[in-house]
């Protein structure tokens, strides 16, 4: 199989980990790709009619497309156990907070970098960040004991939502008032896994 990602993509990035953790990366090749909304990669394109990574090229069958259901696949596939049944809707309720933190940024990054200063909008980028802080200050107050908990693709989700902010918002200042939140990031980006798909650029 092959696996369509970006190196800065939060949302590629879930898939690499799980396929370090989950010990597929003799099944999975990695493929990166150069695509933007206005220039969207062919190879993205025919994989995923939205024209959006990561995409997983199957062996048999259509490709697979978004993150959470390419990691659905690929934990059943190696039936890594990273969607707990005794924990499911919880594990699934914080990967989908950390996908919308990863949203909200990635439309902060693009507005940005994408559009003309002239036509750059700071009420709605604003209204994006002040998503991302509500999700963290809930993460912070009701979902701490989970991450602390067995690896799980919540946990994932996070730490990659978590490294893109300091990828490319880290002048918002995440942590400040996140004691909890900052620490458990400080040790779960420790792991091999995170540290060997961290994005420089």
């Amino acid at each position: 199989m092959q696996l369509l990602c970006s190196p800065a993509s939060p949302f590629a990035r879930k898939c690499r980990v799980l396929l370090r953790e989950a010990h597929l990366l003799d099944a999975v090749q990695e493929v990166n790709v150069s695509t933007t909304p206005f220039a969207t990669d062919a190879a993205v394109a025919a994989a995923n009619p939205i024209g959006k990574i990561p995409a997983l090229l199957r062996l048999h069958g259509p490709a697979l497309y978004d993150s959470r259901v390419i990691t659905r696949f690929l934990d059943d596939h190696a039936n890594a156990g990273l969607y707990p049944h005794a924990r499911l809707w919880d594990t699934l309720t914080l990967e989908a907070t950390a996908d919308g933190i990863m949203e909200a940024a990635l439309a902060i990054t693009y507005e940005g970098r994408m559009r003309p200063d002239d036509k750059q909008w700071p009420e709605w980028t604003d209204a994006q960040w002040a998503k991302v802080a509500r999700a963290l200050d809930a993460v912070e107050d009701r979902w701490i004991s989970h991450l602390s908990g067995p690896l799980d693709m919540g946990q994932i989700a996070m730490g990659c939502a978590l490294g893109y902010l300091d990828l490319r918002h880290d002048s918002r200042k995440w942590r400040a008032g996140r004691d909890a939140l900052a620490g458990w990031h400080a040790t779960f980006s420790g792991r091999a896994a995170m540290i060997d798909t961290a994005a420089t650029a």
